[in-house]
C-alpha cells in the first residue's frame, strides 16, 4: 500500500528535517510531501535539501500563509495525484510521534478514516498548560453541539485517510480553511454512506521547537466558520 504523509510547515526549521528523518527510519515504505507556506526561518531550505537526497521526499511551495486546511487539502490532491492509496497528515513540531504513525496506518485495515485521539480510552496529552487543555476541550465540547460526529476528538490533525474517501468529498463546498478544516472534512467523511471512521488513543506531546500557530484568534475564527457550515447544514446531505 502506497502511502504518503502530508506535513504542512511554516516556520518548522528546527523541526523539519529530524521529522522526515524519523518518517522515512520507521522502514515501512512512507512518502513524504512538505508543503510550505513560504517559511521565513529556513525550513523551505530543509525540505528542499531532504528532497535531493531522498528519492521519497517531496516538497510543495507555496506563496504566503494559505492555512492549514488549504495545507492538507493541497498535500493530499498532490499524494493522489501521484499514486497514494492512503494519506497520513501530522503536525511537524513533535506534537504527533511519528513512532506511532505504523500502528495508525495499520488500524486503516478496518478503516476508511482512522483519527488519532487525545480524548479516547488510553489516549493523553502531555506538556500542556491549562489553557492549551481548556481551548482543545472547550473546541471539542463546541464541535459536538453543532454537529453529530462518531469521535471524541473532532480537532486531531493526526489521521489515516482512504484515497476513496479523500476523493468523494465535495472540496468545492468546503469552505475552512484554518483549523476548522479538520472538524468540516470529518463532517463530509461521516456523512459518506458505509463511511468507517476508527478512533485510536495517541500520547499527544507539546511541540519541542518553535512557537504555536494556534491561539484565541484562530479559535474565534475557526468557531465562526463552524457555525456557518452549521447554518447552511441542509445542503451538507
Amino acid at each position: 500500500m502506497t502511502v504518503w504523509v502530508v506535513l504542512p510547515t511554516y516556520n518548522e526549521a528546527g523541526n523539519l528535517g529530524r521529522m522526515i528523518d524519523d518518517i522515512l527510519d520507521l522502514g515501512i515504505g512512507l512518502s513524504v510531501l512538505v508543503v510550505d507556506d513560504d517559511s521565513r526561518d529556513g525550513t523551505a531550505t530543509v525540505a528542499d535539501e531532504r528532497a535531493a537526497r531522498h528519492p521519497s521526499v517531496h516538497v510543495v511551495h507555496r506563496r504566503g500563509e494559505g492555512g492549514l486546511g488549504t495545507a492538507y487539502l493541497a498535500g493530499s490532491r498532490e499524494a493522489i495525484g501521484r499514486g497514494a492509496v492512503a494519506v497520513v497528515t501530522m503536525d511537524c513540531d513533535y506534537s504527533h510521534a511519528p513512532a506511532q504513525v505504523p500502528a495508525m496506518v495499520a488500524a486503516l485495515a478496518g478503516a476508511d478514516l482512522v483519527v488519532g485521539s487525545r480524548d479516547t480510552l488510553g489516549g493523553r496529552i502531555v506538556g500542556w498548560s491549562w489553557y492549551r487543555r481548556f481551548l482543545s476541550r472547550s473546541a471539542n465540547r463546541f464541535v459536538h453541539a453543532l454537529f453529530d460526529l462518531p469521535t471524541s476528538d473532532c480537532t486531531s490533525g493526526f489521521r489515516v485517510y482512504r484515497r476513496q474517501v479523500l476523493e468523494d468529498i465535495p472540496w468545492r463546498l468546503v469552505r475552512s480553511t484554518g483549523y476548522s478544516f479538520l472538524v468540516e472534512s470529518l463532517l463530509w467523511v461521516s456523512r459518506q454512506e458505509g463511511a468507517r471512521i476508527l478512533e485510536v488513543p495517541i500520547c499527544f506531546r507539546d511541540r519541542d521547537e518553535g512557537t504555536s500557530k494556534l491561539g484565541w484568534r484562530e479559535a474565534v475564527h475557526g468557531a465562526a466558520n463552524l457555525l456557518r457550515i452549521w447554518r447552511r447544514g441542509a445542503s451538507l446531505g
